[in-house]
């Protein structure tokens, strides 16, 4: 009861052998008080179902091999219009569905990874957006998608400056599923010569590193290592975001396992490149691509001989329950899940330069987590390198920053 707070009864349930995940609020239809919409990923991807407040489906909307991503909104008792990956799992494109016809209409002309606001008549769509071949443009468009105005078109603010070139390319994983990868080439590239390479990984729920925007989704520091003569890689392993339930289930219970997996087929297809220097392999991420850095560096020993780790877990078991227990279950139900997953196991498998870097404040990888491993380590005699940010929490903000970018920079032209 919204003005009492109290309980008056329960609509429906959702339920899963592994876990649900609802991030959305129910959206009420303007013109049917006792309709609402409701994001659900039970038939493998996150779609749009239509409930009465008797807690009754009465149709699915939208349906697909593909992701519903955002709600934006109404226009009147017809239309609704959301985000979604329906062009691909790259690409993020404004649609609007008709109650009335049961059709989908694709409202953003151009490819790319589109946001929108939608006029609160409905009748106009603000769209921006930004792809592999344009910097930022916005449009005014009619509800039906038609371009009504050009806003702004974006210069490219790095047109004076040397840029690697960038290419995305997919590789199958084991089970053939579709990974998707971005390769930056070093400034001046020179086919005949050899360079190193630093992977960039993230790796886990809720990101995806490689997209149909500008730069192609990569930040401008990996452009500058580009620069620095790196060849820059990253692959979305499965576990990441934007290709449904099952792609991101894979590592329920098991983290750690088919992310490596994925990952060591984008290494083992950088070593079939005539550039690239298999001796020289560098690993990079923060938090989650901590946790992936680390677990390259000691799973797969020899591979990578330089890795730089940021605010990395070690293990799971001091990880916040929301996250872990939703990806793992409980140290008490999975046991071999967190032995397997905890990197203080593999300690004395340490080759090659290691940097760990941590924030003394991080309230979401705690401390605990970097100096149990930096204590596991002096305990076998193996020696790394540690940093810390004083005062900084789970990432380095504000001029401190461009400090972390160096000592990054630093470390790897030094081992790298």
């Amino acid at each position: 009861d919204a003005a009492t707070g109290n309980f008056v009864k329960t609509l429906f349930e959702e339920s899963s052998t592994k876990y649900v995940e609802p991030e959305h609020p129910l959206y009420f239809l303007p013109e049917q008080k006792d309709q609402f919409i409701w994001f659900s990923e039970k038939d493998g991807y996150d779609h749009l179902y239509l409930y009465n407040t008797n807690g009754e489906l009465i149709k699915q909307l939208t349906k697909g091999d593909w992701v519903v991503t955002d709600f934006l909104g109404f226009y009147g008792d017809d239309l609704i219009y959301f985000k979604a990956t329906a062009e691909g799992p790259l690409q993020k494109n404004v649609y609007s569905y008709s109650l009335k016809k049961e059709t989908i209409t694709r409202s953003t002309p151009d490819h790319g990874t589109h946001g929108a606001r939608i006029s609160k008549d409905g009748k106009y769509i603000l769209d921006y957006y930004s792809s592999t071949d344009v910097t930022r443009e916005y449009k005014l468009l009619s509800s039906k998608g038609k371009t009504i105005r050009v806003l702004q078109q974006d210069a490219n603010p790095l047109a004076d400056y040397k840029m690697g070139e960038m290419s995305i390319f997919t590789l199958k994983a084991e089970d053939g599923t579709d990974l998707y990868c971005r390769l930056i080439k070093p400034v001046d590239f020179d086919n005949t010569k050899k360079y190193p390479v630093i992977v960039y990984v993230y790796g886990g729920p809720h990101a995806q590193l490689v997209t149909d925007s500008w730069l192609g989704g990569a930040r401008l520091y990996l452009y500058y290592l580009a620069q620095q003569g790196y060849v820059v890689f990253t692959l979305d392993n499965r576990g990441s975001a934007n290709r449904g339930r099952d792609f991101e289930q894979t590592i329920f219970r098991n983290c750690g396992t088919a992310e490596i997996a994925d990952q060591m087929t984008g290494v083992d297809y950088l070593k079939t490149l005539s550039y690239v220097d298999a001796d020289r392999i560098g690993v990079d991420g923060w938090s989650y691509g901590g946790f992936m850095t680390v677990s390259l560096m000691l799973r797969e020993p020899g591979v990578f001989k330089v890795a730089v780790a940021g605010g990395p877990v070690i293990d799971w078991k001091y990880y916040e329950v929301m996250y872990g227990e939703r990806y793992m279950d409980t140290p008490q139900t999975n046991p071999e899940g967190y032995e397997k997953a905890s990197l203080l196991n593999y300690v004395d498998k340490l080759e090659g330069k290691l940097l760990i870097i941590h924030g003394t404040n991080d309230p979401t990888v705690v401390w605990q987590n970097s100096l149990q491993f930096l204590k596991t380590a002096i305990g076998k005699g193996k020696q790394l390198d540690y940093f810390v940010y004083p005062g900084h929490g789970h990432n380095v903000r504000g001029v401190d920053r461009a400090h972390l970018y160096e000592k990054i920079t630093n470390y790897f032209l030094e081992n790298l």
